[in-house]
């Protein structure tokens, strides 16, 4: 059979399973078939999310930059804080759904969480010291959830040890 020939049904087997429009074990025998045993390669999409995934740990800095080193007016800061911590609930769960790397867009998102939170604390009540460890705390409650709920454990340690430097920071006067 002619190789044009050939990548045509392979591309209509591929969009068939694809949508799901026959059995995914009919559609892998029917490519083993016409690919000879050789299968398809699928590197291209795996390549153009992984470009992204490595790409994302860059918008740290770059929101640190916006929101502690610019002369933006603070309702700016917080309408650009709650886009990008919306974005980023959207890409871990898109992430986690198509089976990435789901973790850099979550500690990206807890980042910016954090970095927002403090900022609008210090903002609202720079005086008051116990609403910004009230603050802090419940970053990490927050961080200890999604540990738990992403089976993370990285974030629960983060938790943990967080609260415990916090009720530290709170009942000694030595340490901060």
């Amino acid at each position: 059979m002619q190789d044009s020939r050939k990548q045509i049904i392979i591309n209509e087997i591929t969009y068939w399973k694809k949508n799901r429009l026959l059995p995914e074990h009919y559609c892998d025998f029917l490519l083993a078939i016409y690919t000879e045993g050789n299968g398809i390669e699928e590197k291209s999409k795996k390549s153009h999310w992984l470009k992204k995934e490595l790409l994302l740990p860059l918008f740290i800095p770059i929101i640190m930059i916006i929101l502690y080193f610019t002369e933006l007016s603070f309702i700016l800061q917080l309408v650009f804080s709650i886009i990008l911590i919306l974005m980023g609930i959207y890409l871990t769960f898109l992430f986690k759904k198509k089976g990435l790397l789901f973790q850099i867009p979550l500690i990206v998102t807890a980042l910016v969480v954090l970095f927002s939170s403090v900022k609008l604390t210090l903002a609202l009540l720079p005086e008051n010291l116990l609403v910004l460890y009230i603050v802090l705390g419940l970053n990490c409650i927050m961080w200890l959830a999604g540990g738990w709920r992403f089976k993370q454990l990285h974030f629960t340690l983060s938790g943990i040890l967080g609260l415990f430097l916090l009720s530290l920071a709170l009942f000694s006067d030595k340490l901060f």
